[in-house]
């Protein structure tokens, strides 16, 4: 048998999911995508994810990466694994992959982005994909301070180490809040994010938005490594747009 190892962009609404990572007693989405694979006749211990996105959150392009013993063109590739997906999952791409190749480890930069709505009342459907929020947030407030997070910090105040002896230390690109209507969404990109990290940091600038936290809350949250403001955003806002490399 002569396996190839291929590259898979992934998408999915993770809203009935435990999050990525495979779990014994829960849905999640290597779960889902390994069971796919085993109908193709994939015989791996474990697919390779970019990232371990967190209960409920989705992603437009989570990349996997697995080993497969296939004959047949990519795009039939694509379109088996498709048809043994469930619908709240679904392939993007697939290309064969260099054999050294890890979505993880080899990724420069992740690209996550986060949407609110205002609005009084609650509006079932678009809390699927958004948090609403009121009263309206100031956007200029929100880039403002959304600004002091921009370059290598230690971000301890805004989330934990995906493991025990991890790192809290990350290098963020960029942050910025875009306004169309009612609708917020903060795009944000940095070398690796902490565990709730993008739902911390979303909730606060809000509240800074909102005029229920001053501006520099980000600074010395970041000088002293806690917050007064605790909360967490919803995770049904919270989408992984795209892994870099």
């Amino acid at each position: 048998m002569t396996t190839v190892p291929y590259k898979v962009i992934l998408a999915y609404n993770g809203t009935d999911f435990a999050g990525f990572q495979r779990q014994q007693s829960a849905r999640t989405v290597q779960g889902e995508f390994e069971s796919c694979l085993c109908k193709l006749g994939w015989r791996g211990h474990s697919i390779r994810g970019a990232g371990r996105t967190d209960a409920g959150v989705h992603a437009r392009a989570q990349v996997v990466s697995f080993e497969l013993d296939w004959e047949h063109s990519l795009e039939d590739l694509r379109n088996a694994l498709n048809f043994y997906l469930p619908v709240d999952m679904a392939v993007k791409s697939v290309m064969e992959a260099a054999p050294e190749f890890h979505p993880r480890f080899d990724a420069s930069a992740r690209h996550y982005r986060y949407s609110c709505y205002s609005q009084l009342v609650r509006d079932p459907l678009r809390e699927l994909f958004a948090w609403r929020v009121w009263p309206p947030a100031a956007v200029d407030r929100m880039n403002t301070a959304a600004q002091n997070l921009v370059g290598v910090h230690d971000f301890t105040a805004f989330g934990s180490a995906t493991s025990e002896e991890g790192s809290t230390i990350r290098e963020v690109f960029s942050a910025r809040w875009q306004a169309s209507g009612d609708e917020y969404q903060l795009d944000i990109i940095a070398n690796a994010f902490l565990y709730h990290m993008v739902r911390r940091i979303a909730f606060v600038l809000v509240k800074i938005g909102q005029g229920e936290a001053p501006e520099d809350v980000i600074v010395s949250g970041l000088a002293g490594g806690s917050l007064d403001l605790t909360g967490l955003a919803p995770a049904a806002g919270l989408v992984l747009q795209e892994v870099i490399y």
